[in-house]
């Protein structure tokens, strides 16, 4: 277990991000979201591995960007925060209606983060889509009670972040991270 890697997830649109650039922001080291990075680098270069287009390699491709993540988070001492995990590939895959190969689990078996998952729960006044968040709320909604299922199926204890500003999101991180 990597009691110094932090998991931050939930729905699309919930505030993750502006989150963990706030927590950046105060000398944490973060890892960014596989999802926005794959959808970009493919629409760069005309590739079909896309929530749209091919479901499956899209979830490929993110489970290697996690990996990626993972391993290279492990060597540092310091606390990381991660912007999604390795389950939330399950996650991505339970919703899409498919299945979750072995692999897959093997990863979320062999590479656990900090026992401690902080989950952002839908809120619909920030809520908003763009080129790469394409979800509507209804599906933001349901990727958050995937993510409590999958995250909770695997032995973590989900730490649902208030929704309040973002100052006060971040130290309310900061103080259960300190906890440990």
């Amino acid at each position: 277990m990597a009691e110094h890697l932090h998991v931050i997830t939930g729905g699309p649109g919930s505030g993750k991000t502006s989150l963990i650039q706030a927590l950046s922001s105060q000398g944490f080291r973060h890892m960014p979201e596989a999802g926005r990075a794959i959808i970009r680098d493919q629409a760069e270069i005309g590739g079909g591995a896309l929530p749209w287009a091919d479901r499956e390699a899209f979830a490929a491709l993110m489970l290697n960007w996690e990996m990626r993540s993972y391993n290279e988070a492990l060597g540092s001492r310091d606390p990381v925060i991660f912007d999604r995990g390795i389950p939330d590939v399950i996650g991505y895959l339970q919703l899409s209606g498919l299945p979750v190969p072995e692999p897959f689990w093997c990863a979320v078996k062999q590479r656990r983060y900090a026992t401690k998952v902080f989950i952002t729960p839908p809120w619909p006044e920030i809520f908003e889509q763009d080129e790469e968040r394409k979800q509507t709320l209804d599906e933001a909604v349901a990727t958050y009670h995937t993510m409590i299922d999958v995250y909770s199926g695997l032995g973590y204890n989900l730490v649902e972040i208030p929704r309040v500003p973002v100052v006060e999101r971040t130290h309310f991180i900061i103080d259960r991270i300190c906890e440990q």
